[in-house]
């Protein structure tokens, strides 16, 4: 059955500020074109965050398979786990999943914190502040503030979300730019400034920009 999805919110304003206040990431714009970021609304917070912890340093067929394992484990009829079968699935049965001990813990972990609304569900998170998401979401074992983020753009559809630690985006923003150096996160952030309300699209262009056979050959200085 295939997924519902919807637009990312505000891409055609979104392109049009950030053209309007910044030509060299406008020409990016007009090379690359419109904003292709497809949202899943039925997609919980819960989901997304365990998928994210399943995948975590895994390449995607050996993190799908583990993940179908885990669901036909501790779900039902294929569908995703409800929080309290995976805080009492035991851990020899979860291992022959294919988890590690460590993604065990920060699943259960996960599980307890939705179960006591310390990680928000959708709901209150449309309530909440980008931060605010962000401190609850890195509260999860082995949940950081990078996968927080990419959980706010690509599931709940913030706006103004820049990853200023993610490398993508800092090599796309000294490719585009001319850089011979990768802009340090705090550095990157005071650039970034001038592209709210859209710094999410902003993003978004940079990890595009790296798919552009010239910027593919650039090497930066350490």
């Amino acid at each position: 059955m295939k997924k519902r999805s919807k637009r990312f919110p505000d891409a055609l304003k979104a392109t049009r500020h950030l053209t309007r206040v910044d030509a060299l990431l406008g020409d990016l714009i007009k090379e690359v074109g419109g904003i292709k970021i497809e949202l899943d609304p039925t997609e919980t917070v819960y989901e997304s965050l365990a998928s994210s912890i399943i995948y975590q340093q895994l390449h995607g067929k050996a993190a799908a398979a583990i993940l179908a394992r885990f669901k036909t484990l501790c779900g039902k009829g294929g569908r995703f786990p409800h929080p309290k079968a995976v805080i009492t699935a035991r851990v020899p049965a979860l291992r022959k999943t294919g988890l590690s001990g460590s993604k065990i813990q920060a699943l259960k972990d996960l599980s307890e914190k939705v179960l006591s609304k310390s990680v928000p569900d959708r709901k209150l998170a449309h309530k909440m502040t980008d931060q605010e998401l962000i401190e609850a979401f890195s509260s999860v074992r082995g949940v950081g503030p990078w996968t927080a983020q990419m959980l706010l753009i690509f599931t709940l559809g913030r706006t103004d979300v820049l990853p200023i630690g993610d490398y993508g985006v800092r090599r796309g923003y000294a490719a585009v730019y001319g850089k011979k150096q990768m802009p340090k996160p705090k550095e990157l952030e005071a650039l970034g400034t001038k592209w709210s309300p859209y710094r999410t699209a902003a993003s978004w262009y940079f990890w595009r920009a790296l798919e552009i056979e010239r910027y593919k050959k650039i090497k930066f200085e350490d």
